[in-house]
């Protein structure tokens, strides 16, 4: 073989091999070693699992105050809670006369929205916060809104009108009758008598507080009262909560149309109601918003009679007329809630001679 085909043959070879390393390198171009491949998957792995900014969930800043809301509650719920108008509050929290819980708050203060909410909280939601004075969450007092003016005024608060009253000076009720608003020419707020109440709206308080019924269950509770035992009674109920006494319902007595033999039948604890002592002419601490009856069916007012009669009220508990007797809800001298009123500077009806009111805790205004 001459050189000549010799050297066609090596350029051939030559060409040959370069081409080939340019194809193997082109096939490679976008491959990989298992290795690399195992990196990227691992990678890719931890991109797919991580989430970007935009979809991870801010951080909670905090629940609202309540309303209406959550409960309180050793046992549950709450405010409770309402915002303003609810009635949850966590902490202590109100306006420029805020005053400090105590530091044996039960530590579950937050429960379970409420299935019922009493009529008081959701009339008296207009009240500015800053009039609001809060004690503990949930448990909390507030002058009268314009709202619950209208709603008491003819029933637990007298009034008379001088005209007929008109569509235009009447608010509706309940039942769908009418009666005039507060502040109407043609209502002016004036006692059975004739005479002008002894109590203003302006001196009257709402209270709201939190309290177990019967089944142990948390309810919202209301009372309006004179603005003197306002404190007080918030206090009172707080401690009442935390120590889970039981009350089986706390409700305006206007639920009643004001009638307090109906109230006092079912059980109601209550407190403000304009009206006479029973069987007199002059006026109960209720009309004031002195006095508060706490479970009135088991701890009713006892009357003897000078022939040695007993009269029960309300009547149908005449079966704990008899204070001798052991049963539950009873109020005794050494019942905490007795306790509890004495501790703050009430009396109690239970200590009175010819008749005992076991229900009746009052407090005198100086």
């Amino acid at each position: 073989m001459n050189k000549s085909k010799i050297l066609q043959m090596t350029v051939l070879l030559a060409a040959i091999v370069v081409l080939a390393g340019g194809f193997l390198r082109a096939v490679r171009y976008d491959s990989m070693t298992l290795t690399d491949y195992e990196n990227q998957q691992n990678t890719e792995g931890k991109k797919e699992t991580t989430p970007s900014p935009s979809t991870v969930p801010a951080e909670s800043e905090g629940s609202p105050e309540g309303d209406a809301t959550a409960a309180p509650g050793n046992a549950a719920d709450t405010e409770n809670t309402p915002d303003h108008g609810t009635s949850a509050e966590p902490g202590v929290e109100s306006g420029s006369h805020s005053s400090t819980a105590s530091d044996g708050a039960p530590s579950s203060m937050d429960a379970p929205a409420a299935a019922f909410r009493p009529v008081g909280v959701l009339l008296n939601a207009g009240i500015p916060e800053e009039e609001r004075i809060t004690y503990s969450q949930g448990f909390y007092y507030e002058p009268l809104s314009e709202n619950l003016r209208r709603y008491i005024t003819g029933v637990s608060y007298p009034f008379l009108s001088t005209d007929e009253t008109s569509p235009e000076s009447s608010v509706d009720t309940a039942d769908g009758q009418k009666k005039p608003s507060v502040g109407s020419d043609t209502a002016l707020l004036v006692g059975t008598d004739g005479s002008q109440p002894v109590i203003s709206l302006d001196e009257l308080r709402y209270v709201h507080i939190w309290h177990y019924d019967f089944d142990g269950n948390p309810r919202e509770g209301e009372l309006i009262c004179n603005e003197y035992i306002a404190r007080d009674l918030t206090e009172i109920f707080y401690e009442l909560y935390r120590c889970e006494y039981r009350l089986e319902k706390v409700l305006l007595i206007d639920e009643y149309d004001g009638d307090d033999t109906a109230s006092m039948t079912d059980n109601n604890t209550s407190c403000f109601n304009y009206r006479q002592i029973a069987g007199s002419t002059s006026l109960s601490k209720h009309a004031l918003g002195l006095a508060v009856d706490i479970n009135p069916l088991y701890n009713p007012q006892v009357t003897y009679e000078k022939d040695g009669t007993e009269v029960v009220l309300p009547a149908a508990a005449s079966a704990y007329a008899d204070r001798s007797a052991g049963f539950s809800y009873k109020i005794d001298a050494d019942d905490l809630c007795c306790r509890l009123f004495l501790e703050h500077g009430f009396t109690w009806g239970g200590n009175w001679n010819a008749t005992k009111d076991y229900q009746h805790f009052q407090k005198a205004k100086p």
